[in-house]
Formats: structure tokens, C-alpha cells, sequence
């Protein structure tokens, strides 16, 4: 049995993982990244982030193209969809990207070796390779970083065909006529998305009595009105109790969340997306007696230690939301602590996006939060419908919410339902990062017309004095 001597091992080639490789690498460490799945990116880039994002933007192409672009003078007629063509586009797209990370693992000198890895004694990583064989790595340091899949449901069984987890509805070789989605968060509110403006009908079924978990309250309630006005359907508190899927697609059982009479769904594909888990199977973590939290995550302290000594995790199979960003930052704050370094990661300026049209981003505390906190705060709140350049754009729906501390004026969230949402935030998340005031975005220039001028009225808002509305 072969076996390689490195100073950073990492099991897991996501977001996480790779990223973690290359910093440590760019300080100096040897290091090795083992992924099992044939190509690097983990679940973001080859079953996630990136194919959605893929589809979400050419459906909203299609859909443009088929109602949208009239009103701007220009008529088009016989639109059709290609649907192989889109899914082509969509794989191309993450093949360039997987092939992409391949080169800095070459340009930074990082070991890439495809097999599944599993917790040796004394330091050591066992893999069985991808193409036969076994080898062994031993590191003075081995990194988690293995991610996380769907969350099941129990009397559902996804069998990628008629029940789907995301991984499925990325693929699915024609527009289903009733796709019903479980789960009205991220994942299931843009994959529906995206299948509505494919020409689907779309219900959203939720357990809870909002979309959008966790979101400020009042993003939710916008977003659930502008995506029924483009046509999914939302049923909510309701909860699936059964499904039986035969050749004519899949009836569901579903009940009110707080008892009450049950009644039957008909779809032709369900998608469940109910969340995600950590994924941590195979690891061997119980003979080496790798604590975990309540939730099943690795329980680790805030170097991202175990409680092994020179076993480290990260990512979406610790603490923390389940995001990419999250991921990579903390992987980079690893390789730097690991080579005495500072690393540092603001949880407090996370953001979250979800990639419909218009988009939904948030950053910091939600009012809900603040309110239960008892922290007394100011609002400013400024309509997509006053900004001009959203007017030009014909896509003026939505809103920039900043939330400040009443008494010194620090920004302690903001909450963006609009065109390019998920851009705008990152100029409240920089704000945040440097503790800034409500006051400093407001007097900081915006370049008129540009949709961010929302954000300084919003801004503006917060001491009652926004200009143009």
C-alpha cells in the first residue's frame, strides 16, 4: 500500500475543501485534497450552486424572451425551448469551472487524489482510489471538509425519477406537467423557479406558515406575493404524511401542520427540499471518537479543532449556515491559523441569496431577531419603485431595508428583495465588516442612475430623511 507524507490533508474537495488546499498551499504546506466524487467542486459546483444558477438565468432568458421584452419595442415571436440545449449549456458550464479548480490544484502544487478517504489511526487517511487500489496519506494536520446532502422524509423515497432531490430536478429531460415542490426555502423556491418559467405548474408546499425561513419576515411576505404573481402556488402549513409514485407520477398525502383533514396531490415529479444534513458517512469518526453536537455536525472549537488532536472540520458538516461563501471562508481562516496566522471569520456578516427574479438577500439581524433581543432599533426602508434606474430596467419590484442600533446608528442588518439583490448586499456586508453606520452608507457617493442608490436612500431612511421618497 502506497502511502503519501504531507503536512494538510483534506477530505472533501467542495468549496470548503479545495479552497483550504489552496491557501495552506500558498503558505507553504504540503498539501493533499482527496475527493471521491471524480471531480472537484463538491455538491455547489456539480449538483448545486452553479448548475441552478445555470438554469435559473437562461429560464429567465426564456421567459424574457416570451413576455418580457415587449414592452421595450421589441417583438419576438416562435420562441421555443431547447430544453437538451439548456442542459447542455448548464453541464458545460460546470465542466469549465471543475476543470478550472484542476489547474490551481497543479499551479499551487496540491496533491489532488480521487478515492474515498476514511480516518486512520496515528494521523493517517486510508483511501480506497477511484481506480482501484488502496493508498494512504498521513498529515500532522487532517482537515473534514465532506459537506452535506438532502435531508429525507420520511415515507418519501427519492428515487431521482418521480421523487427528486436537487440533484434530480437539475436533470429532468422534459418540463413536468405539475411539479410539486416540499420545502419552500433556497433550493426549492429557485428550482421551482425555474421550472415554472419552463412552462410547469408549480405548488410549493411548506410546514410552516411562511416561505423562506429564517429571512426577515417582511422579505418573505414580498417574496411570496411576487413569485404567486408569476404564477407558483404556495400551500402552507401544511405537511406531507405519504407518497405513491407510479407510472402516472406520484399522489402525496398531505395535512394541515396543526391537525386537521387529510387530502391527495397529484404530480407528475415531487422535489424534495426540506433541507440538508451533514454528510458524514464512511469517515469513521466513531473509532476515533470524533465528538458531535446535537445535530450531528462535528463539534469543533473556534480554530475549527476537534476534539482529536491535528483533526480539523469545516464547512457544511459543522456549525453554522450551510453556505459556499461560509465554507471557503473558513477554510481559508484554517490554513492561516494553522500556519500562525490570524484567520478570521465574521459570522455576523454572512449573507444569504436566493437567485429568483427578483432576488431576496439578507445580511445580519432580521427584525424578528432584534424584537426578541430586546434591542431597540431604527428602520429604513426604501421602494425599488422610486429608484430610477430600476424604472429604466422595467423591473421595479421589491425593496432595501437597513436596520441601525437606535442609539449609535450601527448597521446591524439590511434586507434587499430586487433586481441583482445578491449583488447589492455585499455593499451592507462590507459596511457591517467594518462596523459602519447607517450615517456613513448615507453620506458615501452612489453613481446616479445605479440600482445601489436604493441602498443610500434606505440609508437615508434610517434618520428619516431619504430624498426621493
Amino acid at each position: 500500500m502506497a502511502e503519501n507524507d504531507v503536512d494538510v490533508a483534506i477530505i472533501g474537495g467542495g468549496p470548503g475543501g479545495y479552497v483550504a488546499a489552496i491557501r495552506a498551499a500558498q503558505l507553504g504546506f504540503s498539501v493533499a485534497c482527496i475527493e471521491k466524487r471524480g471531480s472537484l467542486g463538491g455538491t455547489c459546483l456539480n449538483v448545486g450552486c452553479i448548475p441552478s444558477k445555470a438554469l435559473l438565468h437562461s429560464s429567465h432568458k426564456f421567459e424574457e424572451a416570451q413576455h418580457g421584452l415587449a414592452q421595450h419595442g421589441i417583438k419576438v415571436s416562435g420562441a421555443a425551448l431547447d430544453l437538451p440545449a439548456m442542459l447542455k449549456r448548464k453541464d458545460k458550464v460546470v465542466a469549465d469551472l471543475t476543470k478550472g479548480i484542476e489547474f490551481l490544484f497543479k499551479k499551487n502544487k496540491v496533491a489532488y487524489l480521487k478515492g474515498t478517504g476514511r480516518l486512520g489511526t496515528a494521523g493517517r487517511v486510508e483511501m480506497a482510489m477511484a481506480g482501484g487500489g488502496a493508498e494512504t496519506v498521513k498529515a500532522k494536520h487532517i482537515v473534514i471538509a465532506t459537506g452535506s446532502d438532502s435531508t429525507p422524509l420520511a415515507g418519501l423515497a427519492v428515487d431521482e425519477k418521480l421523487i427528486v432531490s436537487s440533484t434530480g430536478a437539475l436533470t429532468l429531460a422534459s418540463v413536468p406537467g405539475h411539479l410539486v415542490v416540499i420545502g419552500a426555502g433556497y433550493i426549492g423556491l429557485e428550482l421551482g423557479s425555474v421550472w415554472r418559467r419552463l412552462g410547469a405548474k408549480v405548488t410549493v408546499i411548506e410546514v410552516l406558515d411562511r416561505i423562506l425561513p429564517g429571512m426577515d419576515g417582511e422579505v418573505a411576505k414580498q417574496m411570496q406575493r411576487l413569485l404567486e404573481r408569476q404564477g407558483l402556488a404556495f400551500r402552507l402549513g401544511q405537511k406531507v404524511t405519504g407518497a405513491s409514485a407510479g407510472s402516472g407520477g406520484v399522489a402525496l398525502s398531505i395535512e394541515p401542520s396543526k391537525g386537521g383533514a387529510a387530502e391527495k396531490i397529484d404530480a407528475d415529479i415531487v422535489l424534495l427540499a426540506i433541507g440538508r444534513r451533514p454528510y458524514l458517512e464512511g469517515l469513521g469518526l466513531e473509532g476515533q471518537g470524533v465528538a458531535l453536537d446535537e445535530r450531528g455536525r462535528v463539534k469543533t472549537d473556534e480554530h475549527f479543532r476537534t476534539n482529536v488532536p491535528g483533526l480539523h472540520a469545516i464547512g457544511d458538516c459543522i456549525a453554522g449556515p450551510m453556505l459556499a461563501h461560509k465554507a471557503e471562508e473558513e477554510g481559508v481562516a484554517l490554513a492561516e491559523r494553522l500556519a500562525g496566522q490570524a484567520g478570521h471569520v465574521n459570522y455576523a456578516t454572512v449573507p444569504g441569496i436566493v437567485y429568483t427574479w427578483p432576488e431576496a438577500a439578507s445580511v445580519g439581524k432580521t427584525e424578528e431577531e432584534l424584537k426578541a433581543a430586546g434591542i431597540d432599533y431604527a428602520t429604513g426602508k426604501f421602494p425599488m419603485s422610486a429608484n430610477a434606474r430600476a424604472r429604466c430596467n422595467a423591473d421595479s419590484d421589491g425593496f432595501v431595508k437597513i436596520l441601525a442600533d437606535a442609539r449609535t446608528d450601527r448597521v446591524l442588518g439590511a434586507h434587499i428583495v430586487a433586481p441583482d439583490a445578491g449583488t447589492l448586499i455585499h455593499e451592507c456586508v462590507m459596511a457591517m465588516e467594518f462596523a459602519a453606520s447607517a450615517e456613513d452608507m448615507a453620506r458615501a457617493f452612489h453613481a446616479h442612475p445605479t440600482l445601489n442608490e436604493a441602498v443610500k436612500e434606505a440609508a437615508l431612511a434610517v434618520a428619516g430623511r431619504a430624498i426621493h421618497a
